[in-house]
């Protein structure tokens, strides 16, 4: 009798996911965000689930999931049940780069998760002292080539996006300067503004304000073209390290088994919200330029060679997490 039982529920289970894309949604779907509300990706989810509205029959509702640098929220969307109902709205932190620097995480991107879409890009913003006298990434350059290990720049920790950044910016450039680590770039703010550090590879949302209030210079973005936030601002790419880039990505992911229909509906719809003029509107506001194009295979190859670059970047330099 258990046998035919099991024998009965096998089937069952083999046609729940194409049961589950016949009837979705059928609640309300839960965008899980793994940082704090507030914060830039918590911003930005929102600002797209309002975009999407109620493309859906439901509605999008944002449920901010932190811990563990994004990472616990992130495992609890890879145990989810693949029917749709829970996404997870995550950075380069969480898929990119985390997974080189704890060799304990709870979910293996790959095999975890199903990409869904990119949504977004924000660059960094490349910030020196106002009394420090380099005015270009050239010459930046060629004051810390002259003055190895007196110079010293900020992070946001150890590990981070802004540590990472810096370090790539060293490797390339050929120059020594030291990490001095804060509890976030606002409480390195200060120490930029005195010059007791000289240089900061900030989000242009938190750093651009104290370059347009005149307490720090902006030499260069990180991002491969121009922000349209800062139009006449280079790229340190164009400005003395041809190829240099690194930004911050925002995307979607599914817990693993998410069916074809369910995932390309969802991109469909994210793509046609991205492309509306309001919600690329917010999304400048907050820093960010609208990806309306990289559906779930672009979006996985896209994380792919962007794990790989960090992948080496952290062992070169020997980068651990706080």
């Amino acid at each position: 009798m258990k046998r035919r039982s099991l024998s009965l529920a096998l089937p069952l289970l083999a046609l729940a996911p194409s049961a589950w894309a016949q009837a979705w949604p059928i609640k309300p779907i839960r965008l899980v965000v793994p940082f704090p509300a507030g914060g830039a990706t918590d911003l930005l989810a929102r600002a797209i689930a309002q975009g999407v509205g109620n493309a859906f029959g439901q509605p999008i509702v944002v449920d901010n999931r932190p811990g563990a640098g994004g990472t616990l929220g992130s495992a609890e969307v890879a145990k989810a049940l693949p029917d749709g109902h829970t996404l997870l709205m995550c950075t380069s932190s969480t898929h990119s780069i985390a997974p080189h620097l704890n060799p304990n995480l709870p979910y293996k991107v790959e095999a975890d998760f199903t990409p869904v879409a990119q949504v977004a890009n924000a660059t960094n913003i490349v910030l020196v002292p106002k009394d420090l006298p380099v005015a270009s990434i050239k010459e930046l350059i060629a004051y810390a080539k002259a003055r190895p290990g007196q110079l010293n720049y900020a992070s946001s920790g150890n590990g981070t996006i802004v540590n990472l950044t810096a370090e790539a910016f060293k490797a390339q450039a050929g120059v020594f300067i030291v990490h001095i680590p804060y509890r976030g770039t606002a409480l390195a703010i200060p120490d930029l503004v005195s010059g007791k550090v000289q240089l900061l590879f900030d989000s242009i949302v938190s750093g651009l304000p104290h370059v347009k209030d005149g307490k720090l210079k902006a030499l260069a973005v990180t991002s491969a073209k121009r922000s349209p936030l800062v139009p006449d601002l280079p790229t340190v790419a164009e400005s003395g390290l041809p190829g240099f880039e690194s930004d911050t990505w925002f995307g979607i992911y599914g817990p693993k088994g998410l069916s074809a229909d369910i995932t390309n509906r969802v991109a469909a719809e994210l793509q046609r919200a991205l492309q509306k003029p309001d919600v690329a509107e917010r999304l400048a506001r907050l820093g960010a330029e609208p990806v309306s194009n990289a559906g779930p295979a672009k979006f996985a190859a896209m994380v792919k060679a962007d794990s790989a670059r960090w992948a080496t970047l952290i062992r070169d330099r020997k980068i651990t997490a706080d």
